[in-house]
């Protein structure tokens, strides 16, 4: 950590968490926000449902790519101007969006908010590192899911109101002034947070060097598959709510918000719990824990669906209760990531969301479609996402057990 953290931010953590929160949030902000005015959109400006997809996928995929480069450019330019220049493009890109008019500009415009919006989710990752030693990094990682947690719900709503009240338009326009405001905000209160000490010369060598060293480390690699992937077991409902909630629980539009209410009250839960938990207990007890939850309720989800149709009343709630084994657990997989390599934890930070982040993109460009159909196909395929970071994390529990044994072990 920075040696000089604690003249840097001399606020209470918690301010520290909201700041680095909402710069988090832009991105499931700039998904959430517009799918309610999905069909909308396509009809306005003559697209398909197809095409509709690809301005979805077109973001995340950016989003993976670019974050290739933000924990790079961040350990050697600092942490600020990293986020000030992604919030720039970003709001610039959203202006773009808003002006729109076919298509084709719509998917190039969305694809340049996805690069842009990872620099505040990978950066914010490193900044926790940069301040906090492990236990304190954990609860602060953990406010931070908290508040992060708050996107998803309350994105819907405001899209879906602008839409309903001025049109689609809107909604970027929205997005335009949030990447404005942020970007006033952070510019004040942002401090730079990587010690001079510590920069990186940014030459492509350096940078090839890096991500060899960390895509040849086994544990780096399996770790970041342990916390990325999972969160598709929830997240492929959130891509299919139109389907899954308005087809197959036959939920009217209005009715929606309790799929969002009960998930993110689930993912506030965990996280609260995890950071509840920081230095008190193993870090791979608590890992263990969440996966349990996790395993749990996805076979009894699984079971239910195969035995019974499909009822909001049950079919609602073992969402909510992954994701609160989900965030109870990512927080504390995410630093040990980060703390394998701690001298370039930006550049670790930006693989490791490559890597989820990718998988996001597998996953509401191609699994989705494909399975949204059938709350059969869901129910398994969410057990399947888990069951790849769930694997990941056994190796690794059994391969490296001094991982995660004791809290005071960690880098600092």
């Amino acid at each position: 950590m920075n040696p000089d953290a604690a003249t840097l931010w001399r606020a209470p953590a918690w301010a520290l968490a909201v700041l680095l929160a909402v710069l988090g949030m832009l991105g499931p902000f700039s998904i959430d926000t517009y799918i309610p005015a999905f069909a909308g959109i396509g009809a306005a400006i003559g697209a398909t449902p197809v095409q509709m997809q690809q301005t979805l996928s077109a973001y995340l995929f950016g989003f993976a790519f670019m974050n290739l480069f933000h924990g790079a450019l961040a350990d050697s330019f600092g942490r600020r101007p990293v986020v000030l220049w992604g919030l720039a493009v970003f709001t610039l890109a959203s202006a773009g969006c808003a002006l729109s008019q076919t298509i084709g500009q719509l998917v190039a415009f969305r694809a340049l908010q996805g690069l842009s919006t990872g620099a505040g989710i990978v950066v914010s990752r490193a900044v926790i590192r940069d301040m906090f030693p492990p236990a304190q990094a954990q609860k602060v990682m953990s406010q931070v899911t908290i508040y992060f947690g708050v996107a998803p719900a309350v994105a819907p709503i405001i899209g879906g109101w602008l839409f309903v009240h001025a049109g689609w338009h809107a909604i970027f326009w929205f997005l335009t002034a949030v990447g404005a405001v942020l970007f006033a905000a952070n510019a004040r209160l942002l401090p730079e947070t990587l010690h001079h000490d510590h920069r990186q010369p940014f030459r492509a060598r350096n940078l090839l060097a890096g991500y060899a060293q960390l895509g040849a480390n086994p544990r780096f690699l399996l770790l970041a598959l342990a916390s990325g992937v999972p969160f598709n077991g929830m997240f492929l409902y959130v891509l299919s709510a139109p389907e899954f909630l308005g087809t197959h629980l036959q939920l009217a539009p209005t009715q929606f918000f309790w799929f969002f209410i009960l998930s993110i009250g689930g993912i506030m839960g965990g996280a609260w719990a995890s950071g509840r938990l920081a230095g008190r207990i193993a870090p791979k007890t608590q890992i263990r824990h969440g996966f349990v939850v996790m395993l749990a309720v996805s076979l009894l989800n699984v079971a239910a669906n195969l035995l019974f149709a499909p009822q909001a009343w049950w079919a609602l709630p073992p969402i909510a209760v992954f994701g609160f084994g989900w965030s109870l657990m990512v927080p504390v997989v995410t630093l040990l990531a980060l703390d394998l390599n701690p001298q370039r934890r930006g550049l670790a930070s930006s693989l490791q969301a490559v890597i989820g982040s990718t998988a996001n993109g597998i996953v509401a460009g191609a699994i989705a479609p494909l399975v949204m159909h059938s709350t059969r196909l869901l129910a398994i395929t969410s057990l399947l996402m888990m069951g790849i970071g769930l694997v990941a994390w056994i190796y690794v529990h059994h391969r490296w057990p001094e991982i995660g044994r004791h809290a005071a072990a960690q880098v600092s």
